[in-house]
C-alpha cells in the first residue's frame, strides 16, 4: 500500500504541481499533507526528516525521502516513480 507524505504551504505552486502529478497517477487519495506555514515545529520536523531541506514541497513515499517537485518529476520521467507507487 502506497503512503505519501508531503510537507507544503498553501501558496506553493510546486506543491500543487506535485498533487496534480499524483492525481494523474491515481494516488492523490494516498497523500497526507502537512501545512508547515503556521507551525514552526512542523517546519523543523520537515527539516530534520529531509536532511536539512527548507523548501516545499518535501515528499516522502513509503517513508523514503523523494525530495521536492523537481526530484519527483525526474523520477516520473525516468519511469521510476511508478515503481515506487506500486
Amino acid at each position: 500500500m502506497t503512503n505519501i507524505l508531503m510537507y507544503k504551504t498553501p501558496i506553493c505552486p510546486y506543491c500543487n504541481k506535485a498533487k496534480a502529478l499524483f492525481a494523474q497517477k491515481n494516488v492523490a487519495d494516498k497523500i497526507t499533507e502537512i501545512d508547515i506555514s503556521k507551525d514552526p515545529s512542523l517546519k523543523q520536523e520537515m527539516f530534520d526528516k529531509s536532511g536539512g531541506r527548507m523548501t516545499v514541497p518535501q515528499i516522502f513515499i513509503n517513508n523514503t525521502h523523494i525530495g521536492g517537485f523537481d526530484d519527483l518529476y525526474a523520477l516520473d520521467k525516468t519511469g521510476k516513480l511508478d515503481d515506487l507507487l506500486s
